[in-house]
């Protein structure tokens, strides 16, 4: 039955056939029965009230998660898991909040009893951490050196501290800044005492949570750390994104610069050996780098928001 050729009984029909199908649950047997059709005419006429807009089917979700991008998110970019929040960008503090909110949810739902979960400094995983249900008692593993936020802030630790609190299992955490003023210092430094002991667990995680930064002024806290003579040789070597330490190209390739040798955190091959690592992407400025992100292979689940995601699906 074509769409173009069908009457006003028809589209009664095609009308009452739909209730008893979308509403009333009856199956096509039991609808073919009542209106003596056969179930292929049945199938028939649901298509055709589809076709007019009698019927409209929607996926969503009452809730913080636009569901439908999420799925078309997960789907354009082979993800195991992509959840997009429906909040609006005009506030950075509620925006942040609310991605920290489904990522908080996101991992108390994958989180298991044996796993070790590593987290990585960022505002937005300071936000999850703070936003975490009780969790299954397990070991929680610091992945980068502390970094505080000018005028105050959660620091690595202080994060680490919170993730432990709500799983109730060890914590291995350490006292040492992200970036170290030379490569000696660094190196020594992560042979020592509970660094190296955090670092030596590293191997064992089997879930982490980081956040990601586009390599620009106020859209990394760690490019931001770093000096003048440092942000000049990332931005020549054609860094983009930051991820837990890792500096990327925009086709996702980790780039080793010299600040890499005073960077105390985990390395791409640590990150990439991690069986699921979830990173948490918000503001708009950060697209490139979360595209950047998404082609390197270094994660498996992306927490971000609505502008975000449709951003990266209109990207070629």
């Amino acid at each position: 039955m074509a769409a173009a050729t069908a009457g006003p009984a028809s589209l009664v029909l095609a009308a009452a056939v739909a209730r008893r199908f979308y509403l009333d649950d009856r199956s096509k047997v039991q609808i073919g029965e009542e209106f003596g059709l056969s179930r292929f005419k049945v199938a028939r006429l649901l298509e055709l009230a589809r076709e007019q807009g009698l019927v409209r089917i929607e996926i969503g979700h009452p809730g913080l998660v636009d569901v439908d991008l999420s799925a078309r998110l997960q789907e354009r970019f082979a993800l195991p898991r992509a959840v997009v929040v429906d909040t609006p960008d005009d506030d950075a503090a509620t925006l942040r909040a609310n991605v920290g909110q489904v990522a908080a949810e996101l991992v108390a739902e994958l989180l298991g009893p044996d796993d070790v979960l590593g987290v990585a400094w960022a505002r937005a995983v300071g936000a999850m951490a703070q936003a975490l249900p009780r969790l299954p008692p397990v070991p929680v593993v610091q992945l980068t050196g502390a970094l505080s936020l000018p005028g105050g802030g959660d620091s690595s630790f202080d994060i680490v501290r919170d993730v432990a609190r709500a799983a109730r299992g060890p914590a291995y955490v350490f006292y040492a800044p992200i970036v170290l003023p030379d490569a000696a210092t660094a190196a020594a430094l992560r042979r020592q005492g509970d660094v190296a002991l955090a670092f030596g667990q590293v191997g064992k995680v089997t879930k982490a949570v980081t956040g990601l930064g586009l390599c620009a002024p106020g859209e990394s806290t760690l490019y931001d750390a770093v000096g003048e003579r440092d942000r000049k040789e990332l931005r020549r070597l054609g860094v983009v994104a930051e991820i837990a330490g890792v500096f990327l190209s925009a086709a996702g390739e980790p780039v080793r610069a010299e600040v890499t040798e005073r960077v105390i955190a985990i390395d791409a091959d640590q990150l990439r050996a991690i069986p699921d690592v979830i990173s948490i992407a918000y503001g708009g400025a950060k697209v490139p780098a979360a595209r950047a992100v998404l082609r390197s292979g270094l994660v498996d689940g992306l927490v971000t928001h609505r502008s975000v995601a449709r951003a990266l699906l209109d990207l070629p």
